[in-house]
């Protein structure tokens, strides 16, 4: 669910960014009659567009506290994009619906590195690394926690979990609903290391 609900957020602000891309390079251009036809097109999927943003932006705010500054920026940019794109469109304002489109674009680049952001702790990670506490802490405390019962984002909690090895190895190798594979992240040392720390989790 909450893999679907980053995904649901990233495509809305692409979303946006297309339609106001479209609207803006048609007033830039003069195309009166092709933006009003544009615009009416558009009204209702807009509008659904901007609930799901909004929507999808508080959920995740809520469920990531870490980009929580980060989405409420985004999502503040998106809201003074609104006004100021239905000013400049109605008033034929180049210069609003230009620095509307820029907010937009803004918020496009904050959802990227929401998207992209990984734990700065990982940094410090090198290949030779297999202490299995250490790479726990770097790549998994956040969503299971210390003792591996936090449930973040549904992360399952370790302490009850009855997988063998094996298949824990899988799913930190191939990831899980909302949990990404480590594979590109850990080689299989690693990913062994870390697998065999979370069964001492065990209760």
């Amino acid at each position: 669910m909450e893999t679907g609900i980053r995904h649901t957020h990233l495509l809305t602000v692409i979303l946006f960014l297309a339609i106001y891309l479209i609207k803006t390079i048609l007033l830039l251009m003069n195309k009166d009659e092709a933006l009003a036809k544009f615009s009416k097109g558009f009204k209702v999927p807009e509008m659904i567009i901007s609930f799901l943003f909004l929507g999808t932006g508080i959920y995740m705010m809520i469920q990531l506290p870490e980009i929580k500054s980060l989405l409420i920026i985004k999502i503040v940019a998106v809201l003074l994009s609104i006004p100021l794109a239905v000013i400049g469109f109605k008033k034929k304002n180049k210069m609003l619906a230009v620095a509307s489109l820029l907010l937009i674009i803004g918020a496009y680049g904050m959802a990227e590195m929401s998207k992209k952001q990984k734990s700065k702790s990982m940094e410090g990670i090198t290949e030779s690394n297999v202490n299995g506490q250490e790479l726990y802490i770097a790549s998994c405390e956040k969503c299971h926690g210390e003792d591996g019962k936090l449930n973040l984002l549904g992360a399952k909690d370790l302490s009850i979990s009855t997988m063998d090895l094996n298949a824990r190895i899988e799913i930190i190798k191939n990831g899980k609903n909302a949990m990404a594979p480590f594979s590109e992240i850990l080689n299989e040392e690693q990913i062994k290391a870390v697998a065999e720390y979370t069964e001492t989790l065990k209760k």
